[in-house]
């Protein structure tokens, strides 16, 4: 029985811990929301660019297409340390493609082909998990030892 109390006042004795809240528990931040609406509209001109490339050099301008989506994509992860710093870009891309599908009332649309425009939405779409499921990613500088000892 005294070792039932004792245990009790050793964790009520405790010192506070402050530990902060991350994630969706995090206060609002104005400079992250910035941010990731920054990347949101870059994602959306990444889109538009990458429609009309894949769409005038058909393997060649695909391949560079995901390209650029995969870097816009892994470098918001990066920049923000984040999940939601993949899921911004990969938004505005996706509503920018997305928006290219309708196309127009003469019966014109942006997208070359069938090939290139099931290559596009799902390779775009697939690098965009990717990037957001991700580990995190490595700190610079987290590892303070010197190399090779």
């Amino acid at each position: 029985m005294s070792t039932d109390r004792s245990r009790a006042a050793a964790r009520t004795n405790a010192p506070p811990r402050d530990v902060p809240a991350t994630g969706l528990a995090a206060p609002l931040n104005p400079r992250r929301i910035a941010v990731l609406l920054a990347l949101a509209v870059i994602g959306a001109c990444a889109g538009i660019a990458g429609t009309l490339v894949q769409a005038a050099w058909f393997p060649g301008g695909l391949l560079l297409a995901l390209l650029a989506a995969g870097g816009l994509f892994y470098g918001g992860r990066v920049l923000t340390g984040t999940q939601p710093g993949a899921v911004a870009p990969a938004a505005g891309w996706l509503i920018s493609v997305i928006f290219l599908l309708g196309g127009r009332p003469e019966g014109d649309y942006v997208f070359g082909n069938e090939l290139g425009l099931i290559l596009f939405m799902l390779g775009g779409m697939a690098i965009a998990v990717i990037c957001a499921t991700m580990a995190r990613v490595p700190r610079p500088g987290a590892d303070s030892g010197p190399s090779g000892k």
